[in-house]
This record gives C-alpha cells, structure tokens and sequence, in this order.
C-alpha cells in the first residue's frame, strides 16, 4: 500500500478506533498535527478527532466544479533560510518530504494612493526598495530604525514563549525576568510603535500593510504580532508544492507510524474529567474514548466554554478575563475559478494588498465595521494556482484567485441558525453585491481576467463557524491587542490535569504560530525542550 493510500484508509475510511489512546488531539489544524507528529516520534499513540469532513485545519483545501482552493494557508515565509526555526521544524515532523515553491523577488505588491510599492525578498532588497520610495534622510533612518527594532522584538520573543512550556513553579521565579524585554514591546500598539518611528503617513501605512496577516489595523493590534508578521516574510514568500494539503499528508505518516489515527466528521462534544484530571473525550454520536492526555487545538473559548461541563468550568478561575478577550475579526473569502491557466492569464505569484481608502487603515476597517456599504479596508488578492507548480498536473486548463477582505459577524447575525447552502434568498443577494464589489477591484489590477471567469464562490464569516467551530467566524483566534499578550494563561498547560493546549491562541497568528505551538505543547506535555530534538536531527542530517 502507498503512503497515499495509507491515508485514505486512516481517515476517509472511517478506521477501526481502539478504546484508549496515549493522547486525543481535538481538532487536526497545524498545531494539533505538530503535537501529535512530536509526541508519536516519542512513542506515543495519538488519535486526532477532526469535526470537518476534511482534516487540516486552516491548511485544507476544498473542490468545487473541478477547481481547488485552500482556505487559509496564502503564502508562508523563511523557507529557503538555513536553520530558521520554522523550516527544521517543518523538515523534522514531514521527513523532508514537504516542498516548498518559491514566489520570487516580489512577494507583496502594495496599492496606496494610487501608487504601487513592491515588497521585496531578502532585508537588503527590501530596505533598499523602501528608501527608493522614500528617499529622504529621515525616512531612510526611520526605515533602519524599524528593521532593527523588528529584531529586537524577535530577540525578546524567544524567551516570552519559551517559558509558557515550563513548569509552573519555574514561571514563577523565571517570568518576570524572562517577560520583561518582550513586556516592552507588547504592551505598545503597531500605531505607537510607528508613530514613534515617523511623521511620514504614507510610509507607516506601507509598513503596516501586512495588517490583514494578523486581522488588526495598527492602532488595535499589539506591536509584537506585527514585528512577527513583518520579520516572517522578510525572506520572501513561499508555497507549499502540490497545495496546502500537503501539509497534512505529510506530517501523517509519522503519526500513523505509532497506531495513531484520523477521524473527520468526528466532533468532540465534550472533553471528559474525572477528580480533576482530564481522562478522555465524549464524541457527537455518544461514543466515549479514554486517554491519559488530551490536547485542544481548537482555541482557548472554545475549549474552555465549550468542551467543559459547567462544574469544570468553575475550575478555570481566568474564564472572566478570557471571556473578555474578544476574537480577531470575521473576513470574506472570495473563491474564483478560471479555464485558463495562470501563465495564459499572466497571473503573478506575488500577493496584492489594495488600500482604497488611503493611509488611515484605522479609520478605514472602522468606517466598514460600522457600514458595510462603505469602501473596503482592505482587498487581499492571492493566485495560488500561480504559486503552486503542481496545479496544471491536477487541474490542467485551470487557474484560481482567492480574494479576502474583512467582515463584522454581526452583520450575519439573522442568519446563524441556519445551515449553509441554506440560508436563503436574502443572504445569497447580500454575498452577490460584495463578491461583484470585490471583482471589481480584481479587474482593476488584473483586467485581462475580466470577462473568463468559470465560477466563483463567496464565503462569510458563518462558512467558517460553520466549518472551524470558531464563534464569531474569526480566522484568527483571539485578538492580537497587547491585553492579549499580557495574558498568562494562554500557555500549552491548563487547570485541568492532563489537559493542555495547543494553536495560534497559545503563541500568535498563522503557519508559523501553529507550528510552534506544537513545538510548545510537546515540551509542556513530555517535559523537556522538544526543540533540542529537532535542532539535534537537523544538525546530524545536514552532515
């Protein structure tokens, strides 16, 4: 049997499940797929219990009349920089055999004012790009002074995160002193931080257009995620070869290896405790299986207003502060099929950010969360058949373009008890005017499409509740404020014996959070840094 048989048979299949697992992993994004790989090359057994009909988290992709999208993974970054944490953690849970498409010299196009800025791959490149668009002497410092700031803060972050997988008594001594570098940056906001920077608006709106990676305009979001963001993607953008499912289809087999499992359509009802230590999970269909640790990668609202019975929810004393941690935003997703191929439509590899409303992105997402007839915050535009080489081998005679923007929840709220496909005349007549709206910009930057589009497909924030369980339909988890980053309970360890966490919620936002994340958790659960591990393997590969 090949590996891609392999894994159709532990998941699609509906596998035979044994009664007691080493680990249960709630949900199968990138995080719980990290902490499971890690803990099965430890010998453990792990079953992942995915409520989705297709496993992967935010890294799965989905077909519509013969055309694919991914939902959530548009581009990752540092993976053509030797021992870069993200890439030997990535080599180590798929064996290498993830690859990953490089998008060139330009990753980001940014339009501001009527005018183009190019996003540049390598620091060098990039800063000397900015100082061509801003060529005076004070917005050359300026332009030194954050990239050296943006390294500071990463400097500062190894030490904030690698305590949240210690134990509790050595937080305790080691906090203040381990915290107190990032605390600095942290509790300062992306506006602040900026402004402190320059007088020139339309450079720090240019600087902050990567906002849409972490869903916060400057002024809301913690200055930290923005330096995690910026840093990222400083050595240009990279694509996952043969699409974001890759992902899952490689870390798999290190899991299967040890007896564990995947099930989708298998969601977790409730997370079981007995004397205060987590012991298993009740499944949706009643079943119950045990296991000595449960890990949720589900997010921190979730799994602790959810997945608990009330009287172990009375055991989370920080349930009020978490209850006031509001989500990031909801987003729209629009998903568009061609029958035409990317390099017949001279479709670029690079992303677009489009800014119709200038350099206020604060005032802008306001004027939208508050109007939805007003103009877009933010137009993101991705072409992921044009990133992914393998696309034509699937889909020949095909291309795609996603198109992202953000969405309040509340504007959906007449419509969340109903079941999609099924919401009725007036919420497909809403999703009609904002998808024609977002094409609209689309055939501004690509005009040649206008005119060969086969099909496209908006979703809203109810599609990913719907399919992601979060409540308001945020991709992102929790708000990256600096209240956020201020709050110590979100750590891999939980009140609950046995019970831990894992995902963007416990470190931040995207790929390179949920892959650390794992990384977090592992530790936390087997009680050393996991991380020597990996640095080990890959230092006695590279030889």
């Amino acid at each position: 049997m090949n590996q891609e048989q392999t894994l159709f048979e532990s998941y699609k299949k509906r596998p035979k499940l044994d009664e007691h697992y080493d680990v249960i992993c709630v949900g199968s994004g990138l995080g719980s797929l990290c902490t499971a790989s890690l803990l099965a090359r430890n010998g453990k057994k792990v079953l992942i219990c995915e409520k989705h009909y297709t496993p992967g988290g935010y890294t799965h992709v989905f077909t519509r009349n013969d055309y694919e999208w991914d939902v959530g993974l548009h581009y990752v970054g540092d993976m053509d920089r030797k021992g870069s944490a993200l890439r030997i953690i990535f080599e180590y849970i798929t064996d290498r055999n993830l690859k990953w498409e490089d998008m060139g010299e330009v990753y980001d196009r940014v339009i501001l004012n009527g005018k183009t800025f190019e996003y540049l791959k390598g620091m060098s490149k990039w800063k000397e790009r900015m100082k061509i668009y801003f060529p005076t002497e004070q917005d050359a410092i300026a332009i030194d002074k954050y990239v050296e700031i943006l390294f500071a803060v990463n400097n500062a972050g190894k030490s904030f995160y690698m305590q949240k997988a210690m134990p509790k008594f050595v937080q305790f001594f080691t906090s203040p002193f381990l915290n107190k570098p990032y605390q600095k940056y942290y509790s300062q906001t992306t506006k602040e931080v900026l402004d402190s920077l320059s007088n020139n608006e339309e450079l720090k709106a240019v600087l902050a257009a990567q906002f849409g990676d972490y869903g916060m305009p400057p002024s809301q979001s913690s200055f930290v995620i923005h330096a995690a963001v910026a840093l990222h993607y400083m050595n240009g953008g990279f694509y996952p070869v043969g699409g974001s499912e890759e992902i899952f289809n490689t870390i798999m087999p290190s899991i299967l290896k040890t007896g564990g499992k995947t099930i989708i359509s298998a969601g977790v009802n409730e997370i079981l405790v007995e004397n205060g230590k987590a012991v298993g999970v009740l499944m949706a269909d009643g079943k119950k299986i045990t296991a000595d640790i449960i890990v949720s990668g589900v997010g921190a609202h979730l799994t602790f207003e959810k997945l608990l019975n009330s009287e172990n929810q009375k055991k989370i004393k920080f349930n009020k502060d978490l209850k006031d941690l509001p989500p990031s935003y909801g987003h729209f997703s629009l998903y568009i099929g061609l029958q035409h191929t990317a390099t017949e439509l001279n479709l670029p590899k690079a992303n677009y950010w489009i800014y119709p409303n200038g350099n206020d992105h604060d005032a802008a997402v306001e004027k939208f969360m508050n109007n939805y007839n007003e103009e877009f915050p933010v137009v993101y535009i991705s072409f992921p058949s044009a990133k992914n080489p393998k696309f034509n081998e699937k889909y020949p005679g095909r291309a795609t373009i996603e198109i992202i923007s953000v969405a309040n929840y509340e504007w959906f709220k007449d419509w969340e008890n109903s079941k999609w496909k099924k919401r009725g005349e007036d919420y497909d007549t809403f999703k009609e005017k904002i998808a024609q709206r977002l094409l609209a910009h689309l055939y501004q930057v690509e005009p040649q499409v206008e005119g060969k589009i086969d099909t496209y497909e908006l979703s809203t924030p109810l599609s990913t509740k719907n399919f992601c369980s979060y409540q308001k339909g945020e991709i992102y988890g929790l708000t990256h404020s600096p209240k956020r980053f201020d709050s110590d309970y979100l750590q891999p360890k939980t009140p609950i014996k046995n019970l831990y966490l894992t995902g963007q919620d416990i470190v931040t936002v995207g790929i390179a959070g949920a892959l650390m994340s794992g990384v977090l958790t592992t530790s936390a659960i087997l009680g050393k840094n996991i991380m020597n591990d990996i640095i080990q393997h890959a230092k006695s590969e590279s030889q």
